[in-house]
């Protein structure tokens, strides 16, 4: 979530409230992988109402919010889809991350994540983490799947 979706940055006003900036490309990707059947899931090592809400906006069903060791969640939230780990695939950008790219069949790592994470991604973003990452990723498994409107190159 934060990193990915987010350029990672956090503004917290002094009043307990904070602001997160999301890319509306990202968004768009999300949502095109979920015509398409696509399950998309946000877990997010820090606990933030911006991360439901902007869950809530493009339909995400699942949000781990807040979890300490992502790994475990990933596998309960693919054990309880009937996903396999061959079909899975985890975006990240920092050592938290590490654990859950290498365990993905597709382990990603945005333009500017930490150098441990881009050495154990598969596939590393032509963009930055908050700034078109995840449409990148979504436009590539859209290729990958074969889908009707998948861009051609990915």
């Amino acid at each position: 979530m934060d990193g990915t979706l987010t350029d990672g940055g956090v503004a917290l006003d002094g009043s307990g409230g904070e602001w997160k900036r999301f890319d509306i490309q990202d968004g768009m990707g999300i949502v095109r992988l979920q015509r398409t059947g696509v399950e998309v899931a946000l877990i997010s090592g820090r606990r933030s109402e911006a991360t439901v809400l902007r869950a809530r906006e493009l339909g995400i069903r699942e949000v781990v919010n807040g979890i300490g060791d992502k790994l475990p969640a990933l596998q309960a939230l693919c054990r309880s889809r009937g996903t396999l780990q061959e079909e899975t695939c985890f975006v990240g950008d920092d050592v938290n991350d590490i654990d859950c790219i290498r365990w993905s069949g597709l382990g990603v790592a945005v333009r500017n994540a930490r150098l441990e994470v881009k050495a154990a991604a598969d596939w590393i973003t032509p963009s930055c983490g908050g700034y078109g990452a995840v449409r990148d990723v979504a436009e590539r498994i859209l290729a990958l799947n074969g889908g009707p409107h998948a861009p051609q190159g990915v």
